[in-house]
């Protein structure tokens, strides 16, 4: 059973146990991609009250998708000796150094939702994001009637959405009928905004747009209709969070989404960072499935 700091300190008298207490050690460190995202607000809630429930020392630091901050933020885990750092990667080979550092250390690894690329963790937390790419190029070629030309809005330096356009032009494969046409990064809502109204420009005759996550896809729905495109053009996305199932509920463009479960991944998270503490084995992957959303 893990046991917190404060018992541990327990055996230690007087001044002695006053300083053990008084600095943060021990438990998890969280390094966040991001905290302006619905999906990252709610895997962060889901680790605070798994690790509220199983009383282990959770500190969340968040990267807004700054790698440098990332960087620093771990060296900050690795200075106060925590046990297990969980990573969400702003970027999944630019975080390397960061992880080697902790690993030498003797701090185990995690990370969730996006994995590293090109270093081993002790486990990967996540969705399974080449089925769920799988999965919308399937929803796309049904929804175009296996024919059309297609756009992607992308985000090339995240794993998680290499695999997700991997599988989705994977899907394709099977619809000669269908091109795509133009793939184009759009990190923000408001540059996934200005990638497909360019996207829409220079190909007007686009019938479908794969979003890599509910801002993109949305950023799409809003430029299709700009343009006055609303008939010939369907948006699907990926994240599948509150206001992107309003969308597909509400809005012909947004034809579906490929949903993930964020509540899952923080409490396995969190609680495969208390099996490691424990001394305990864990997956190495600990894949996800997603699922599709395409309305009420």
């Amino acid at each position: 059973m893990f046991i917190p700091r404060v018992l541990k300190c327990a055996l230690i008298s007087g001044a002695a146990l006053f300083a053990a207490t008084s600095v943060w050690a021990d438990g998890i460190g969280a390094s966040l991609l991001t905290q302006q995202h619905p999906f990252y607000i709610e895997l962060a809630n889901a680790m605070k009250a798994e690790a509220s429930e199983k009383n282990v020392p959770l500190e969340i630091s968040i990267a807004n998708q700054d790698l440098s901050k990332q960087l620093a933020d771990v060296e900050d885990f690795i200075v106060k000796g925590v046990d297990v750092i969980v990573i969400s990667p702003v970027d999944s080979q630019g975080v390397l150094p960061a992880i080697m550092k902790a690993k030498n250390a003797g701090i185990k690894v995690l990370t969730v939702d996006v994995p590293a690329k090109g270093v081993d963790v002790t486990s990967y937390i996540g969705t399974d994001n080449y089925a769920g790419g799988v999965k919308a190029g399937k929803l796309m070629a049904e929804v175009l009637d296996g024919k059309g030309k297609v756009a992607i809005i992308d985000y090339p330096t995240v794993q998680s959405v290499v695999a997700r356009v991997e599988g989705f032009k994977k899907a394709l494969e099977a619809y000669p009928d269908i091109e795509i046409v133009a793939q184009q990064t759009g990190i923000t809502r408001a540059e996934a905004l200005a990638v497909a109204q360019n996207m829409l420009q220079a190909h007007p005759d686009i019938t479908g747009i794969f979003g890599f996550g509910d801002d993109a896809a949305l950023a799409a729905a809003v430029a299709v209709k700009s343009q006055g495109l609303q008939d010939q053009v369907k948006v699907i996305g990926f994240d599948g969070m509150e206001e992107a199932r309003n969308a597909v509920d509400n809005d012909p463009v947004m034809v579906g989404v490929i949903q993930q479960f964020p509540d899952q991944m923080g409490k396995q998270a969190v609680d495969t960072a208390i099996k490691v503490m424990n001394g305990e084995d864990v997956p190495a992957e600990q894949p996800i499935e997603p699922g599709v959303y395409t309305g009420k």
